[in-house]
């Protein structure tokens, strides 16, 4: 008999972890969410649920970004400004200048109006401001 009861134990030392994590585990999958209390959602592992990782944004992206946020904030002028130092300073934005200053243009437009906003105008990248003030005007 202490044999049995050995090896009885001994099952039940390998069995019952296996048993006790398994029934934790599909008890916490299946959760009623807040405000849902009749429907439970599963929780599922998926990849494609699974974060990526953003791609780098181009130097010029970062840059038209950064200032249409200064053109609502402050004033065109000084996303004019800020945007002949920096092709000053990064050659390699010349080529992408035109068309930052054009939406600046636009972005202009839509915050001051198109009298307003050509009072901005400065010869940045040619007249691309001016070019994108006029685009929007026409446009609306």
């Amino acid at each position: 008999m202490t044999h049995s009861a050995r090896r009885i134990g001994r099952t039940l030392a390998l069995v019952l972890p296996v048993v006790l994590v398994l029934s934790g585990t599909l008890a916490v999958t299946s959760v009623p969410w807040a405000g849902q209390p009749s429907q439970s959602q599963m929780l599922t592992a998926s990849s494609q649920n699974v974060s990526v990782p953003a791609k780098p944004r181009a130097p010029h992206d970062v840059l038209r970004d950064r200032l249409l946020t200064e053109l609502q904030e402050k004033d065109p002028g000084t996303a004019l400004t800020h945007l002949q130092r920096e092709v000053e300073a990064r050659p390699s934005l010349a080529k992408h200048c035109m068309s930052i200053a054009r939406d600046l243009g636009r972005a202009a437009v839509e915050r001051l109006g198109p009298t307003r906003a050509q009072s901005f105008s400065k010869p940045v990248c040619d007249t691309s401001f001016a070019t994108g003030v006029a685009a929007q005007t026409q446009g609306s």
